[in-house]
């Protein structure tokens, strides 16, 4: 039998850095500054991207779906159990989605999304017990970076 996953064991400051630091690398590209990065049980990390829609020209292309395709072709299943994914902003409905389909065991989040959060602010996907996989979900370290990432960018693109 497995060891059962100890989460207070994971590094979440240097993961959250990562998902920051592509969000950082979305918003050079003129995307909405969003980051992501998936880690597996062993913390070994199995995918990372930013927001690609514009550039991807794909409405789909969140960094959270980016990072679950990345990790999927990694570990050779759609099954992602026992992974953890590390986003700069609270996921919409269809991130959460994704995450539920794909079986993430744990969600870490930096800023929360009043408008459109489906984890905590909006709905509660993944931790409402309405699906058939539930996620546990943490407001992470960084939350003030990443806000202040989204405000900074949509203020610049307002001038």
């Amino acid at each position: 039998m497995k060891d059962e996953v100890r989460y207070s064991d994971f590094d979440d400051l240097s993961f959250m850095q990562m998902a920051f630091g592509e969000a950082q690398k979305a918003a050079q590209r003129q995307e909405v500054p969003i980051g992501a990065v998936l880690v597996d049980q062993d913390q070994q990390v199995l995918g990372r991207a930013g927001n690609s829609p514009i550039g991807l020209v794909d409405p789909t292309a969140h960094a959270e779906i980016l990072v679950l395709k990345q990790a999927g072709r990694a570990v050779d299943n759609y099954r992602l159990s026992g992974t953890t994914m590390y986003v700069s902003l609270e996921p919409c409905p269809m991130c959460m989605g994704a995450m539920v389909h794909a079986r993430v065991a744990r969600l870490v989040f930096g800023a929360l999304d009043p408008k459109g959060g489906a984890a905590v602010s909006k709905y509660e996907i993944g931790q409402d017990g309405k699906l058939n996989h539930s996620i546990l979900i943490e407001q992470g370290p960084l939350a003030e970076e990443c806000s202040t990432l989204l405000k900074d960018f949509f203020k610049a693109r307002r001038k």
